[in-house]
């Protein structure tokens, strides 16, 4: 019985199993707002009808308004940081030009909610040469593998050349698992015996990367060893073999979340944020959650963008996240 780092048991769905979903016929012909809207149905539901029933009975917008706004947002797991800078910058808003009625107050609570995203975003640094090489890291159970063989298709679907590298060897059938991924992605992959060194299955991966002209190369780590510190020294390790080889690799350092955790995902994210050199977020069962707002969380307390979003169990189930579309699909 395997546990990972923080005691729970991993949960990741292996496709190599013969419970596994199976190929999907033709992605679904949706845009990127269509499909983040149908990713938050569940927050949108909670959240956005009982702004709706403020706004609604809203003539004036004073103190009492503004504090109503408060518990809504905290239920939708936007935490009480981020709560706190919207309401107080509604309230000087409030105070200097007077905000007008309940769609005023709509429209500048939205406005608000995506500046808190915006202030974090950053532009992703792309390498002058091949390959860009992206590190995916976080906990066993947050769907890491799956995330990893989702961006695999992601990119190749886009013309982009990529390369998988099997860098978990401590979680059992992880590398089988990101085999299978690798079959559905119809990408290559790179990968060593369980038990094996990571670092070494990344300097061949890096390696045949370079010599193949391949332009992304995709590492899936390990989200447990026997011990917190081990874990975390083997990730700089592997940073510093991947750096070596590739100038300014990794170019990105993804971690991935999973939103059905709210709040209680954030500890574990920061021990990976300070050691691991994290560039972003994937977030993943973004669709199976009402608490959508951890988002905002995340931007505010880690200080990080949600890069892409998990939005189903399809192999085409992520999409890039931009911040207006989500507001825009969280507040009707």
């Amino acid at each position: 019985m395997a546990f990972n780092l923080f005691g729970k048991r991993d949960k990741t769905p292996d496709p190599a199993t013969p419970d596994a979903p199976q190929p999907e016929s033709a992605p679904q012909k949706l845009g990127l707002f269509d499909r983040m809207r149908q990713a938050v149905t569940r927050t949108r539901e909670s959240l956005s009808e009982s702004i709706g029933q403020i706004v609604a009975l809203t003539r004036e917008v004073d103190e009492s308004t503004l504090a109503s706004l408060g518990p809504l947002l905290l239920a939708a797991d936007v935490g009480s940081a981020t709560t706190d800078i919207v309401l107080n910058n509604l309230r000087q808003r409030a105070l200097r030009t007077g905000i007008e009625g309940g769609g005023e107050l709509k429209r500048l609570l939205k406005l608000e909610l995506q500046a808190v995203l915006d202030n974090v975003a950053r532009p992703i640094a792309r390498p002058a040469a091949p390959p860009e090489v992206i590190m995916m890291v976080g906990v066993n159970g947050t769907g890491k593998t799956t995330t990893s063989g989702k961006l695999a298709a992601y990119f190749s679907a886009r013309d982009r050349s990529v390369l998988l590298c099997a860098a978990d060897t401590f979680r059992a059938a992880a590398i089988e698992q990101l085999e299978v991924w690798a079959q559905r992605s119809g990408v290559q992959i790179i990968k060593t015996k369980q038990g094996g060194d990571p670092s070494a299955a990344l300097y061949d991966a890096c390696t045949a990367a370079k010599a193949r002209g391949t332009q992304v190369l995709i590492v899936d780590t390990a989200g447990r060893l026997h011990t917190k510190t081990d874990l975390m020294k083997e990730l700089d390790k592997m940073r510093r073999t991947a750096e070596k080889l590739v100038p300014g690799a990794p170019h990105q350092t993804l971690l991935v979340m999973d939103a059905t955790t709210g709040q209680n995902g954030l500890q574990q994210a920061r021990l990976f944020t300070e050691a691991a050199r994290v560039t972003g977020i994937v977030l993943t069962k973004l669709d199976g959650t009402a608490k959508g707002g951890i988002v905002l969380a995340i931007a505010t307390e880690l200080g990080l963008p949600v890069v892409y979003a998990g939005t189903g169990e399809k192999i085409d189930d992520i999409i890039p996240f931009d911040s207006k579309s989500f507001i825009d699909s969280l507040i009707d």
